[in-house]
């Protein structure tokens, strides 16, 4: 069974984190010879363990960064967002506070990023002095997989964080204390560092160490680059606190699209992996832990079964132990009640992506059935216990592995790309890769959609905003999608007057039923009253036993659903997009940290 054995194998340093010295056990003392670990393979395959684990710790992306980074968006929302003043609820509302409770702690994300980060650069010194990369294929792989994992922590710092202190060669007395540093000095290195990953790493299947999703591949530091391009060619907020493009000339919007497009083109023509058939069996093949490298999965954060919250945070409710988990969780982040109406009703994502119900049971190990939800907590569906394998057990984990990146986002990485340099003609071809497969079975209205959306470049833009929303519901893209096209402000406030419209039954709301209708058949629900052109009159007569009012919030509620999703100041999200260093690095960085061009 899988997987990645979290146990330190061969970890032959101690890590200094941020002004925080943190050593780890010390290994018999012919371990730390860096000479006898990089060059012997078995030994330097331990690095690379030692990187990953630091993804897997507590308050590292197990139980933090995947769940509270990426959340208020147009697409997901916490599900205490309505306690604007929690500290939980603080990560996601554009507020945060520099004591917060889930992040002040010397063990954080921003800890952990940066322990992996120390790992890494001590194995690429490693490396590159003693594993002779040019002439030893397995230990140039490592290297490649070393380099390409440093560029996802950097990347996320920059994410969550924004300018943050650059540390690409082992730390010293003299480099411990380190300012923030400009962004893009950084992507910078990751695009060089990526760019030489890719000469050393075999395509997935190519070898076996490219056998599976857990193993970092060529395509898979490719979709990042890719993806790390798109970013520092686009929007951020900046040091002088303006939102803006790069001033830097090497990272120039055209050159980041172009080498978006070439990066993109080059997994495609590859032919190493593939758009799955069907949108379901991408999410079911998750849940069920089919590691295989070679289908829609490019790479996944490996958890062990003992670890990660992915169902336990992003997944379906399950509000008791049942036939299917031996935890009741799920629901922490939610799907924004207005995504499910974005969807058409013949797509197929939709009842994948969300799902208007959750699960309750007896109370014992042997039964389990749907109830319905309401409208203001509908539940992320790509992740459920009841497409599992096995039955989860753990009272804090279910050890189903982080998707970091699949093959729909390269199409339309590529999509945007090309079509920004050669037009939407040339692009169409890779958004209506993805279209189809939504629509499969109705591939007409694909067609006659691609007809609408390929008229100039803005409509094709529009086109790829709206389907990247569609697409990745509750895999945490979006919010860094918007920022980097400066629309975190314009859709937040779009969805602020959809939210409201929706609840009230205005706008293009208005003829949506007031009530869902449903029956429960075994342990599923029928429901009606879901869909545009559906009606109360229709419901009532149509013999279900039982019917509920739609609503995402009671009119007792102090502060309602749609003005919890910005809580900042400003009330503009761009100007707190980023977390602020958190109080416990501030402290120990000798006055070298600061957050303030975040006005804190």
């Amino acid at each position: 069974m899988k997987k990645i054995n979290y146990i330190l194998l061969f970890i032959a340093f101690s890590s200094i984190i941020s002004g925080c010295k943190k050593a780890l056990d010390a290994p018999a003392k012919s371990a730390l010879e860096e000479s006898v670990i990089f060059s012997t393979q078995s030994l330097a395959e331990g690095a690379v363990t030692g990187i990953l684990q630091a993804f897997a710790e507590t308050n590292s992306y197990r139980g933090r960064y995947i769940v509270y980074y990426g959340t208020n968006t147009d697409s997901e929302v916490i599900s205490s967002i309505k306690t604007v003043g929690d500290d939980k609820s603080r990560l996601a509302n554009y507020n945060t506070n520099v004591n917060n409770g889930q992040m002040n702690t010397e063990n954080n994300v921003w800890a952990m990023l940066y322990l992996g980060i120390e790992r890494a650069n001590l194995a690429i010194r490693g490396l590159r002095a003693y594993g002779n990369v040019d002439s030893n294929p397995q230990m140039a792989q490592l290297l490649g997989e070393v380099l390409t994992l440093r560029a996802v922590m950097y990347s996320d710092l920059i994410k969550a964080w924004g300018d943050v202190p650059a540390r690409f060669e082992p730390v010293t007395s003299e480099t411990i204390y380190t300012p923030r540093t400009d962004r893009d000095v950084i992507y910078k290195q990751l695009l060089a560092d990526l760019a030489e990953a890719s000469n050393y790493l075999a395509w997935p299947n190519a070898t076996s160490r490219t056998s599976s999703v857990e193993r970092v591949s060529k395509a898979f530091a490719k979709g990042l680059r890719a993806r790390i391009a798109l970013m520092a060619g686009g929007y951020a907020l900046r040091q002088d606190k303006t939102v803006r493009l790069s001033n830097d000339p090497d990272l120039e919007r055209t050159k980041m699209y172009t080498i978006a497009k070439q990066e993109c083109l080059d997994i495609i023509n590859s032919g190493t992996v593939r758009l799955l058939p069907n949108f379901e069996t991408v999410f079911r093949n998750l849940n069920q832990e089919v590691l295989t490298a070679g289908q829609e999965s490019m790479w996944e954060i490996p958890f062990s079964e003992g670890r990660g919250r992915v169902i336990f945070d992003m997944g379906v409710n399950h509000a008791k132990i049942d036939k299917y988990t031996g935890q009741n969780k799920g629901g922490t982040v939610i799907a924004n009640p207005a995504m499910w109406y974005e969807f058409e009703k013949q797509d197929t994502r939709r009842a994948v992506s969300i799902t208007p119900y959750g699960w309750d049971s007896d109370g014992t190990a042997n039964t389990a059935f749907q109830v319905t939800s309401t409208l203001g907590k509908m539940y992320l569906g790509k992740y459920r216990y009841e497409w599992m394998k096995r039955r989860v057990t753990s009272t804090n984990d279910d050890g189903i592995n982080w998707m970091y990146m699949r093959y729909a986002d390269v199409l339309l990485m590529a999509a945007e790309a090309i079509n920004e340099i050669d037009g939407p003609t040339a692009a169409a071809p890779y958004l209506k890769q993805v279209r189809d497969r939504a629509y499969v079975g109705n591939t007409a209205l694909s067609t006659a959609y691609m007809a609408t959306v390929t008229g100039s470049k803005t409509a094709f833009f529009n086109a790829i905003v709206k389907e990247r929303s569609l697409e990745f519901v509750g895999e945490m893209l979006r919010k860094q999608d918007l920022i980097r096209w400066n629309l975190l402000d314009s859709k937040l406030a779009e969805n602020k007057k959809n939210l409201e419209d929706l609840e009230l039954r205005r706008e293009k709301y208005a003829n949506l039923p007031a009530k869902i209708y449903y029956t429960l058949n075994g342990e599923n629900l029928t429901i009606y009253g879901l869909d545009f052109g559906d009606t109360d009159a229709i419901g009532a007569a149509g013999g279900y036993a039982s019917n509920k009012t739609w609503t995402m919030s009671s009119s007792s509620d102090a502060t309602t659903f749609w003005n919890a999703l910005s809580q900042n100041p400003q009330n503009q999200p761009s100007k707190q997009s980023y977390w602020p260093i958190w109080q416990t690095f501030l402290d120990s960085s000798n006055g070298t940290l600061n957050n303030n061009f975040l006005g804190l």
